[in-house]
């Protein structure tokens, strides 16, 4: 490997040498001639020479890296081809040729346009951080000795400057580009709060993030990395998660999503709905643009890998009563009661079911589906205090609302007592539901004794 001349030709620590060297010689002469020595001289000369022996450590121990360097063998995927020397900030060419960023953007500026190692005419000139490559070489260099050489690579890549060049790529016309960039913000966005902050500054970067996933045809990979990005940037905080939302392109991408995405695609962009749905001003942004619809649809897949976070989302939704009526015309009592009906996701799906019971139209929908019979199974046997909770929640809410329902209530509490048994044992909130039942009951047997 040919000796690279970086750290002895620092011109910092040159003029810093040769600094101390003169004012050591001067406070010699100093010492040598003047017969009336001060004090003040001497401590003088040696804080100087403190510092030249600081600097002197210093530069040995750069050139014993140096000499490290020379003396192991270097991985050739860890050298420029330009330079054929160890690479200390490696960038990624249109071509996908990773070079050392000082040694490329040298041969750009002289004028050229092509790869230099393919020949290959380049579709931009922009440079992309190879932060698998750094990472590697960082390793190397550490397990060798020669860390350093890790200190220069943290200390040269600008955070906004690899931005600025991702989203240059991510939205260029080049697939192979666009796709290689998307991967690289997902992890980007997923590792630290840094990018994620970064997209907080300007609805643009959002809009040069999605670009690609604008035209008709778009590759499935793609998609699912920029719609993960999206994600990782709407948990930053609530100025994220605002300029998320009100994006224009954003809600309308997360439902196509939704609907013709790969499986983890739909799940990120189910995620990505509930946790930009947390921040209160955009439940009715993200409700009124009908992504309830696509959501429930993808709950009725029942896609294991999908549906806690589909679940999380219609619920946090739905804390909007004006997207729990959405919901119901949507078709979401019929879903969850064939869900749960069936023990399947009961205490995601109870806790949502539990919400919509307040609209009249679910609690039609819910006897008609026969739920007194599941939801009074699910009071006497479950073993989960929340899920008992929403179950006489639902119970309370239908039986009060249709009069018809007693009667299965009434025999139930007469085979089992298990209105009676939550009323003792259940939570404060299913006690008083559960005492309320009661008291209709009661009230009942007496007009009934009465007559």
């Amino acid at each position: 490997m040919a000796k690279t001349e970086f750290f002895d030709s620092d011109p910092t620590v040159i003029a810093k040498t040769k600094e101390l060297k003169r004012e050591i010689k001067k406070l010699l002469r100093t010492i040598e001639e003047d017969d009336d020595l001060s004090v003040q001289t001497i401590n003088q000369l040696q804080e100087t020479l403190s510092d030249f022996k600081r600097a002197t450590i210093k530069k040995m121990a750069k050139s014993s890296s140096l000499e490290m360097l020379e003396t192991v063998s270097c991985p050739e995927e860890f050298r420029c081809p330009l330079s054929n020397e160890l690479m200390r900030d490696p960038v990624v060419l249109a071509s996908g040729q990773t070079y050392d960023k000082l040694f490329i953007q040298k041969w750009l500026s002289s004028g050229n346009r092509t790869c230099p190692k393919t020949q290959q005419v380049l579709s931009h000139t922009g440079l992309t951080p190879n932060l698998l490559i750094s990472d590697m070489i960082s390793k190397w260099c550490k397990k060798v000795g020669v860390e350093t050489m890790n200190q220069y690579q943290s200390n040269t890549i600008s955070n906004r400057e690899v931005l600025n060049s991702l989203l240059c790529k991510v939205s260029s016309s080049n697939l192979q580009d666009q796709k290689s960039a998307a991967k690289e913000l997902r992890l980007l966005t997923r590792k630290g709060t840094v990018f994620r902050a970064f997209f907080g500054e300007s609805s643009d970067q959002i809009t040069r993030l999605v670009n690609p996933l604008l035209s008709l045809n778009h590759d499935e990979h793609l998609q699912e990395d920029v719609i993960t990005t999206l994600l990782n940037i709407s948990i930053h905080d609530d100025n994220n998660k605002k300029l998320v939302c009100e994006n224009p392109n954003v809600i309308p991408l997360l439902i196509d999503a939704l609907k013709r995405g790969t499986v983890a695609t739909r799940s990120n962009a189910a995620a990505a709905i509930f946790t930009l749905s947390a921040l209160d001003s955009n439940k009715s942004l993200i409700g009124k643009s009908g992504v309830l619809k696509p959501l429930i649809d993808l709950l009725e897949e029942g896609n294991p890998l999908a549906i806690k976070d589909v679940a999380a989302a219609i619920f946090t939704l739905c804390i909007s009563h004006e997207n729990r009526s959405r919901a119901v015309k949507d078709g979401a009592v019929r879903v969850l009661g064939e869900k749960i009906s069936d023990g399947l996701y009961v205490d995601e799906l109870l806790a949502i079911l539990a919400m919509l019971v307040t609209h009249w139209k679910a609690v039609e929908e819910l006897g008609d589906l026969g739920g007194v019979s599941w939801l009074l199974k699910i009071t006497r046997e479950s073993e989960c205090k929340r899920n008992k909770e929403n179950a006489i929640v639902i119970l309370h809410t239908v039986c009060f609302s249709d009069r018809t329902k007693w009667k299965e209530i009434k025999e139930e509490e007469s085979s089992y007592g298990t209105i009676t048994k939550l009323a003792r044992e259940g939570t404060s909130r299913a006690q008083r539901k559960a005492n309320g039942i009661l008291d209709r009951l009661r009230k009942a047997m007496n007009l009934t004794h009465t007559a």
